[in-house]
């Protein structure tokens, strides 16, 4: 949408510069059209960039977010499309139309690369989710403030107390109606690309908070930055397989739970994307 913006802007600055000029009195308009709007297209983008750099650059992370930014939010949502469209990520989608119309939920989805959140709050980030995410991505330059704004609870995988008391407050999150919250159950980027075991821990986050499970699946994000830098589209499969409602997870360990979100995973994506476990 952005983008797009931003194109459309750019075919009228090009016309108006055209009529301008009178370049479509001869041939003139045919350098000095396409030439006008990569000038506005590339002029106007460096001002968008510039306006999230400015408007992150207000953030102060060392003073604790109280509500989720609406302004914020919507700047993650239209930058994340931006992101999917300029590194030519043609995402194929499947089974969003499962996803509750209202209420909270706990959305789980495999980990292959950084694209992956960028994915989900494009699709997602409107119906007010926020992500577990580990401590370090916090420095990341604009995500780590756009992180704090949106409420992302961030784990110290290092200190258990910590985590624990992040999984707390993801419940409070959800509890409150506040945000649904995202998680990865492998806990980590999978290296090899194939779908690892679960750290089940985090699925207590809807038992407690007595919310159902959205649970995703996305293949070949690991391409796309390489691909983009080669000029290429990668073609990513997002599907929303199915949402266990809560009534189904009462009696169940969350390693049951983990078992069966593993298991719909991995027919999903098929044998040759599992690690297989000696």
């Amino acid at each position: 949408m952005l983008l797009g913006c931003i194109a459309a802007a750019s075919a009228l600055i090009a016309l108006g510069v055209c009529f301008g000029t009178g370049a479509f009195s001869g041939l003139q308009w045919l350098w000095e059209l396409p030439v006008s709007f990569l000038g506005s297209f590339l002029g106007l983008g460096l001002l968008a960039f510039l306006f999230l750099v400015i408007a992150c650059a207000t953030v102060d992370t060392s003073k604790p977010q109280e509500h989720d930014s609406k302004f914020f939010r919507a700047i993650g949502v239209l930058y994340s499309g931006a992101i999917c469209t300029l590194v030519q990520a043609r995402i194929h989608k499947r089974g969003l139309e499962q996803l509750p119309k209202s209420g909270r939920f706990l959305l789980v989805c495999n980990h292959l690369s950084d694209m992956d959140p960028v994915i989900l709050l494009r699709y997602f980030g409107t119906r007010e989710i926020t992500f577990l995410s580990k401590w370090e991505n916090s420095s990341m330059f604009v995500v780590g403030k756009i992180m704090h704004k949106i409420k992302c609870p961030l784990v110290n995988r290092e200190n258990d107390r910590e985590a624990l008391r992040t999984i707390v407050q993801s419940i409070d999150l959800i509890k409150n109606d506040e945000l649904s919250v995202a998680v990865f159950p492998e806990g980590y980027v999978s290296k090899d690309h194939k779908l690892h075991p679960f750290r089940s821990g985090v699925l207590k986050i809807a038992l407690k908070a007595q919310v159902p499970i959205v649970v995703c699946t996305l293949t070949n994000t690991q391409h796309v930055f390489h691909n983009a830098k080669r000029l290429r589209h990668t073609d990513v499969d997002f599907h929303l397989l199915g949402v266990i409602p809560f009534e189904e997870l009462k009696g169940h360990t969350a390693v049951d739970i983990g078992n069966r979100i593993h298991d719909m995973m991995a027919r999903d994506l098929g044998p040759q994307n599992v690690l297989c476990e000696e």
